[in-house]
């Protein structure tokens, strides 16, 4: 029986987001799996070779109330897919500009501070022989390269360029919440593991907030010709 006063939800940005994925996926994909490369290579150096000894970044009151959870590493792992999808849906060169140059601005924005001024997490207390995925995260990640949290002002970038993009497309309000609540568990993630404390979640959001805001305004500012 029809039912006139229900509608189907509006799929139609569900076809956007094909048309910008295949639109240059060549270049999109070889440029991301550069980008992320380079950037590794970069952060192990510093984190390598720093230039004085890490300090050690405080507790706070919210670190107290986040429990451990190593359950949480998925959600911390996920950034690698979170992160490739802005990228992967950019559909003009302008936008591969801007965002190249963002991308770029934050790393050496990021690593510098790293560079200058290293920093690590208190120690936490935790037998780490008994969660051995996250030891050999922390084996990997070492002391150094803590404040402000990269693996949070990546995640911050991209929630403000994704919801760009799903605006653009016409997504609805459900999609775009989706997309902040990954960024959000992302950042829970990052305390719930032990990885960062609390401070460094701040300022890794703040750094990623403030180029990711300057980078958009440049393209209202400066919108070029209309594409889809």
């Amino acid at each position: 029986m029809d039912v006139p006063h229900l509608h189907p939800p509006n799929v139609g940005w569900l076809h956007q987001v094909g048309a910008r994925l295949f639109r240059w996926w060549p270049a999109k994909m070889i440029g991301t799996a550069l980008g992320m490369a380079a950037f590794f290579v970069a952060y192990f150096w510093v984190l390598r070779h720093p230039l004085h000894s890490p300090t050690i970044i405080p507790l706070t009151a919210v670190d107290r109330l986040v429990d451990f959870r190593p359950g949480a590493l998925p959600l911390y792992f996920s950034l690698w897919v979170y992160v490739p999808l802005a990228p992967a849906l950019l559909s003009g060169r302008r936008e591969f500009m801007a965002y190249g140059l963002a991308v770029v601005g934050l790393s050496l924005i990021g690593l510098g501070i790293f560079l200058v001024w290293p920093t690590a997490v208190p120690p936490s207390g935790i037998d780490w022989s008994q969660h051995p995925a996250i030891a050999f995260l922390k084996s990997v990640d070492a002391s150094g390269n803590a404040c402000p949290s990269l693996h949070v002002a990546f995640a911050v970038f991209t929630a403000f360029w994704l919801e760009r993009q799903w605006r653009q497309m016409g997504a609805g309000r459900l999609v775009r919440a989706l997309s902040g609540l990954w960024c959000l568990a992302i950042l829970y993630s990052t305390v719930a593991t032990r990885q960062h404390v609390f401070l460094d979640v701040l300022a890794g959001a703040a750094l990623g907030a403030v180029i990711a805001v300057a980078d958009l305004r440049w393209l209202r500012v400066f919108p070029g010709p209309r594409r889809v």
